[in-house]
């Protein structure tokens, strides 16, 4: 793996409707943010760690080398992310990964790197269900991503159909892939960790 080729990318600027209009990255979670969790498997395995927010921007400013904003406003969902992390890096690839999945693995990169085989796409598959949001993308695909954007595309799988794409096989860790989108997800994850503990 080339790190000097490589960014990595959090996820971290949506609304958190779910949980109530909280930002979920700065949620604590078994004692740490999850912004803090999202950073481990990407710390050391990038040359530049980005962070997605659209508020409460000093905050994570501590966690990555530099936050970005989506390019437009009006929480446009993670395909917007994904266009302004795409803009914002002068490497060859990127990789992604949501704010709110504590537990990734951490050979996460390492992995994405090597599945990616020749495609310009590829996406962690735990063995049931593919995470469009934990993949790693070409950069020079960012013009592209723009014109689907303009065309008013907002569903990642769709725009990933535009290209040559694969799956990378996680199904030897699918917890690895839990997320919270709800304080019942949360109060669960966290009884499992809990549970789990030496």
């Amino acid at each position: 793996m080339q790190i000097e080729s490589l960014s990595g990318l959090i996820l971290a600027g949506g609304q958190g409707r779910r949980m109530g209009g909280r930002d979920k990255g700065l949620e604590p979670f078994a004692g740490r943010s999850l912004i803090e969790h999202a950073c481990r498997p990407l710390q050391g395995r990038v040359r530049e760690l980005l962070i997605n927010a659209n508020r409460h921007l000093e905050a994570y400013r501590r966690y990555g080398d530099r936050v970005i904003e989506d390019r437009e406003g009006g929480y446009q969902g993670p395909l917007m992310g994904i266009w302004s992390g795409l803009c914002a890096t002068d490497d060859e690839w990127l990789v992604i990964v949501p704010c709110d999945s504590p537990d990734l693995p951490d050979d996460l990169v390492d992995r994405l790197w090597t599945g990616k085989g020749e495609h310009d796409i590829a996406v962690a598959h735990d063995g049931d269900r593919a995470h469009p949001v934990v993949a790693i993308i070409r950069v020079a695909l960012a013009e592209d991503l723009e014109a689907a954007l303009v065309a008013g595309e907002r569903k990642i799988d769709r725009w990933y159909d535009r290209h040559s794409w694969c799956h990378v096989d996680f199904s030897d860790c699918p917890s690895a892939f839990a997320n919270l989108n709800s304080d019942d997800d949360k109060a669960y994850l966290e009884a499992r960790w809990a549970s789990q503990a030496p």
